[in-house]
């Protein structure tokens, strides 16, 4: 679900709309009714789909697509929809949000499977066993020792995930080339 085409294609959409609002707020010609005609179609309906794919044979565009097909969807914000924007300010903030849940899920997960090890090797904290190195048989240790190393291991990518989710960030607007160029045209 997370990873899934109609995940990334309503973000789009809403990022589309974000982008409205804000240009509503700058005084910008985006109306009260274009505003209401995207928020009212931001869900992605199966005949949505087809109109992208029918859109992106003829445009070879992918966002392009989804443009045409959400101005499809809500005729009234044709004008206004992806404003100043290039594909990769949608595509770069559509992605951001979804590697985060990405991230919140492997990390729940994770931080599941590390209580899990603890248990385990408190059960068999005296249970002996042969530890291996380069697959052969080293000095006796016990199964739990061997689930704690696994256990810390484990905390320590859980601890990378945490920071990694934690440090990102929007990619922001960029306009035109990455320089701003569209959106300072459009304000003056």
């Amino acid at each position: 679900r997370i990873w899934s085409p109609r995940r990334k294609f309503e973000a789009w959409r809403r990022i589309w709309l974000a982008l409205a609002e804000a240009q509503h707020e700058m005084g910008l010609p985006v109306t009260k009714e274009q505003l209401d005609a995207m928020r009212s179609a931001l869900r992605l309906t199966e005949d949505d789909f087809a109109r992208a794919k029918e859109h992106e044979k003829r445009l070879r565009h992918d966002v392009m697509a989804h443009v045409h097909a959400f101005a499809d969807a809500a005729p009234a914000a044709r004008p206004i929809i992806h404003l100043g924007m290039t594909s990769q300010d949608v595509n770069c903030n559509a992605e951001t949000p979804i590697i985060r849940e990405a991230l919140d899920l492997v990390i729940a997960k994770t931080a599941r499977l590390v209580a899990q090890l603890g248990t385990f090797a408190m059960k068999w904290k005296a249970e002996a066993c042969l530890g291996f190195t380069h697959y052969q048989t080293a000095q006796p240790t016990t199964v739990g020792k061997r689930a704690a190393c696994w256990g810390h291991d484990l905390a320590l990518c859980l601890e990378r995930a945490e920071a990694t989710r934690d440090a990102l960030r929007l990619r922001g607007l960029k306009g035109a080339t990455g320089t701003q160029a569209s959106f300072l045209a459009l304000l003056n």
